[in-house]
């Protein structure tokens, strides 16, 4: 369904950890949502000079408790910490839902959730509905320090396991999640990975995925967007279509979900030579247009044995 925009009020604001979670009455939002979207708030007030929204991800939505909709941001990020100050009953300019959400599995499969800091919030929401198709979902979870790993008390409740990186040793194993991918894999006999982190983490992530041929369904973080409806250009990467290519993509309006083995992850920030429409590029399919493939998620993407529906 389409995205609306809504005046929600605060219903609570909340420290959890290093993080601020925030709950909006939104029920026209709450009943639209998909895991793996986001939402865009017009922060700072009428006498700000920021033009542009911010967004953010969602962590959970209630559309049958009041429609509300829980959001989560560190408050030194651009934008938020006026958002942070914001308190009960307070009203926010909210848009949303934006981007396409997670594809799940048909069929009940091994998911693995991997997520770095805030980054991992929309992965919550993601195992409810893997829980609804019978799925088993496996939790790998990391951050810098113990009070930027977000979700650990949750992913130990609802997950068949949850594993915990820190890169200071100090909350689970000392390093990174992606020291940890390749054990996990292997122990939970994983048929899918469902990521959601920065940029690095999805590289490596889908790098190392591909050596198991284990499909990954990799969510780009909505703090790396800035408008959310596509019109600034300024979360553009490069992504392979199903007819071999290269076109440059918006995270926000084509995403924030893809399949990680079609992301051109080494050439993101820049335009590579091949893409469609760059200097010198060249048709190899007779004039083949802009919108001739797919670039994100769907049943077709996903190897024999592990098809999914969107």
């Amino acid at each position: 369904m389409s995205p609306v925009q809504v005046r929600g009020t605060v219903l609570t604001v909340r420290r959890v950890d290093a993080y601020v979670a925030m709950t909006v009455v939104a029920p026209a939002i709450a009943t639209r949502f998909r895991p793996g979207q986001f939402i865009a708030i017009a922060v700072g007030g009428p006498q700000s000079g920021m033009l542009s929204r911010r967004t953010f991800s969602v962590h959970d939505v209630r559309p049958d408790h009041g429609g509300t909709v829980e959001f989560v941001f560190l408050p030194r990020e651009p934008g938020a910490e006026w958002l942070a100050d914001c308190r009960s009953r307070d009203v926010l300019d909210i848009v949303g839902p934006l981007g396409r959400p997670f594809p799940v599995p048909r069929d009940p499969a091994s998911c693995l959730l991997v997520g770095v800091g805030a980054a991992a919030a929309p992965l919550f929401a993601l195992a409810g509905r893997l829980a609804d198709r019978g799925c088993q979902a496996d939790f790998l979870l990391g951050a810098e320090s113990a009070d930027r790993v977000f979700g650990a008390l949750t992913a130990r409740r609802t997950g068949r396991s949850a594993m915990i990186t820190t890169a200071d040793g100090s909350l689970g194993a000392r390093g990174s999640v992606i020291d940890l991918l390749p054990t996990v894999v292997q122990q939970a006999r994983t048929d899918v990975i469902y990521a959601a982190a920065p940029l690095g983490v999805l590289r490596a992530a889908s790098a190392l995925a591909g050596r198991y041929a284990i499909p990954v369904q990799a969510l780009v973080d909505a703090p790396a967007m800035a408008c959310g409806t596509g019109l600034c250009m300024g979360c553009v990467l490069p992504a392979v279509g199903t007819d071999g290519i290269t076109r440059m993509v918006r995270a926000c309006v084509d995403g924030p979900v893809f399949r990680g083995d079609r992301v051109r992850w080494d050439d993101v920030g820049t335009i590579p030579f091949d893409a469609l429409g760059a200097p010198g590029w060249k048709s190899r399919a007779g004039g083949v247009g802009p919108a001739a493939t797919s670039l994100t998620p769907g049943p077709r993407d996903i190897p024999e044995g592990r098809q999914h529906a969107g």
